[in-house]
């Protein structure tokens, strides 16, 4: 299910119409939309607890954006621009799909209301927000909040499995991705990380080369299985009929969305299609 909402939310970060939504709003540059749109549900809070929230961004790079943005922007005008900027971007992209995005957006807000929130902030704070009367802004808000519901479990994973901000992307550097594509967008100095993999390289999970150990993988999947338990409530709640129907409606918005989502995505998530929907 995360391979299918997850592009819904991702066109805020990646589509033309989302980004220039807080350029207009006076937000030069892409991270200073990112950091207010994306920690505007908080309120007007400082850095460390960004830092906090977003877990893998450097303390450096949080403290380049907050609390400095919120000279510029107010966290309400924020999440109004975000979400004008998310369906201006969504509503080209999904033409044709009117029933689809009405079943969505349905089914989507009705998995979103059965979160759990205890213990995720960024959850929380996303599903304190008035759902909006717009289909392709209801469906947004909900995808949005299961992404955060789901990330602040993956962080709690994480911790723990006592890996640190800097430690998860090298990890994931080693499976499938980049250091040239994560390092230079989460703020981390070349010291950092690497002081980051010399600590992986001491608990046996990555080798020589950077790529991960059989024992590496292992430490991965452990916390890609906690990540997916703790994000299955909602599904088991919304029942397998449901949640079936749901990823068929889903399916086309997703290829849709992905259209301005790059694949392999800095986000992690693989592309739509590429793994097994409920049956």
């Amino acid at each position: 299910m995360w391979t299918l909402f997850e592009p819904v939310h991702a066109v805020t970060y990646f589509a033309p119409e989302a980004r220039s939504a807080f350029a207009d709003a006076g937000l030069r540059g892409f991270w200073r939309g990112y950091f207010a749109g994306r920690a505007a549900p908080l309120g007007p809070v400082d850095a460390v607890v960004v830092g906090a929230s977003f877990f893998n961004f450097s303390p450096a790079m949080a403290a380049r954006a907050i609390p400095g943005i919120w000279e510029l922007i107010s966290p309400a005008e924020a999440l109004r621009v975000r979400l004008a900027g998310a369906v201006s971007a969504l509503r080209p992209l999904l033409t044709g799909l009117d029933p689809e995005v009405t079943a969505a957006a349905d089914l989507l807000g009705r998995a979103a209301g059965e979160v759990d929130c205890a213990g995720r902030v960024l959850a929380a704070a996303n599903a304190a927000l008035p759902p909006p009367e717009d289909p392709i802004a209801r469906l947004w808000q909900a995808a949005t909040l299961l992404r955060e519901h789901r990330g602040d479990g993956h962080f709690a994973a994480v911790a723990t499995a006592d890996i640190d901000g800097c430690e998860v992307l090298v990890l994931r550097c080693g499976l499938d991705m980049r250091r040239e594509d994560l390092q230079p967008i989460r703020g981390w100095t070349d010291e950092q990380w690497d002081g980051a993999r010399k600590r992986l390289a001491a608990r046996g999970w990555i080798g020589p080369d950077g790529a991960l150990t059989p024992g590496g993988r292992a430490a991965h999947a452990a916390v890609e299985s906690a990540t997916d338990q703790a994000a299955a409530r909602p599904w088991a709640r919304l029942g397998p009929a449901a949640v079936t129907e749901l990823a068929a409606a889903l399916t086309p918005i997703a290829r849709a969305c992905a259209q301005v989502v790059p694949y392999p995505s800095p986000i992690g998530v693989p592309a739509p299609g590429t793994l097994s929907t409920p049956a």
